[in-house]
């Protein structure tokens, strides 16, 4: 297995276990996709992957509906995307993705979780050295597919790893940049893409003990727990799922 993979692996998103938070994010995604790049998901190719990833996730209808419509009307307040870094205790890199409507609220709340568990809010890019910023693709498996084959053609494109997970999707890892472009190979190809995300993926992870990995975990919760944000990164090595387990 991959560096990446592994780490996605093991980083576990209590966002992504709440229903209703999933909903949430993808709803302010879809959103801004669709400020972006208009409401008709045949000429905004984000907007189409993330209608199929809300299908996916089995989001109601109405809940796609409502975030589509929130974008094109005129006196709703519109989403900002901003991102915060900073260092949690023993010097945890922490990357904090916002979609906001009130910047002021959004980073006096990082600020203060960053504060409150011993941390401290930095500067914007100062931590970008420490991560891979990758676009990452699930896919269908098509029958008799190998993924070696499928990496050699996607090499050109920007993919850079390629796994199968535990529910047997297939998982590519790209450059930031290239997504457009592995999504428009996988839709002409007949990929069926079941979601298509940005992660930032460390270089190098900090191992902790258990007290000390359970006081980051508080913090990370503190973010998680906050409906301004989309997606919280980090340095700290977590062990395994089935670790957990045993």
């Amino acid at each position: 297995m991959g560096r990446a993979f592994e780490y996605r692996k093991a980083r576990k998103m209590k966002r992504w276990g709440n229903m209703a938070r999933v909903f949430t994010k993808l709803g302010k995604e879809i959103t801004i996709a669709v400020k972006e790049g208009g409401p008709e998901p045949d000429t905004n190719p984000r907007l189409r992957v993330l209608i199929q990833q809300s299908k996916k996730e089995n989001m109601p209808k109405e809940n796609v509906e409502r975030a589509i419509k929130k974008a094109t009307d005129k006196d709703a307040s519109d989403y900002k995307e901003m991102i915060y870094e900073g260092y949690g205790p023993y010097g945890i890199a922490i990357v904090v993705e916002t979609a906001t409507d009130n910047t002021t609220r959004t980073v006096a709340n990082v600020r203060s979780y960053f504060n409150k568990m011993g941390g401290s809010l930095g500067t914007s890019g100062s931590l970008e050295f420490l991560f891979e910023h990758k676009c990452v693709f699930k896919i269908e498996a098509k029958e008799g597919l190998s993924t070696e084959d499928l990496e050699l053609e996607l090499i050109d494109y920007g993919v850079d790893e390629i796994e199968i997970d535990d529910d047997g999707e297939v998982v590519l890892y790209g450059e930031f940049k290239s997504y457009f472009e592995i999504q428009h190979y996988l839709e002409e190809n007949g990929y069926e893409i079941h979601s298509a995300e940005f992660e930032r993926i460390p270089h190098d992870t900090k191992k902790l003990n258990d007290e000390q990995r359970a006081q980051i975990e508080k913090l990370l919760e503190k973010f998680e727990e906050d409906e301004d944000v989309q997606n919280v990164f980090h340095n700290m090595e977590e062990v395994m799922p089935d670790d957990d387990e045993n």
